[in-house]
């Protein structure tokens, strides 16, 4: 089929809601590794990791992150292999969950220094928001 100007239309594929899913948390994920990272270069950051004065300051601080930030990072791979009905509930769930983290960050993080920070979070509310949606508007039989 043309389209205009006799150029060939590109043909679009329907894209199966658990591989949008799994690319959402891809995408997700790597904002959180981003903003992590780019958090080191903020002055005085690294003294405080060497140092021990930082946020997490205790092995159960850092488990706690540690299970926080694999979730996402899971939720790649489980929006692939669980069925439907379950997937949807997980994605639904841990979608509002890391939104709500997300803008509370935002809104507690507006200095100059985490201005990318804020920056982050806003994208990482938007893509776990359409997390939520798609999970939610799950096409049916």
């Amino acid at each position: 089929m043309l389209g205009d100007m006799n150029k060939p239309v590109l043909k679009d594929f329907e894209i199966n809601p658990k591989i949008k899913l799994s690319a959402l948390w891809a995408a997700v994920t790597l904002c959180y590794l981003y903003g992590d990272y780019f958090e080191l270069y903020v002055p005085h950051k690294v003294r405080g990791l060497i140092s021990g004065n930082n946020l997490l300051n205790s092995p159960s601080k850092l488990l706690a992150a540690a299970v926080l930030l694999a979730i996402p990072a899971l939720m790649v791979f489980i929006s692939i292999v669980l069925k439907p009905r379950l997937n949807r509930i997980l994605n639904i769930f841990f979608g509002l969950m890391y939104s709500a983290i997300m803008i509370l960050i935002a809104c507690t993080s507006l200095t100059e220094w985490r201005a990318f920070y804020v920056f982050l979070a806003i994208v990482e509310s938007i893509i776990t928001i359409l997390i939520v949606r798609y999970a939610f508007t799950w096409p049916r039989e």
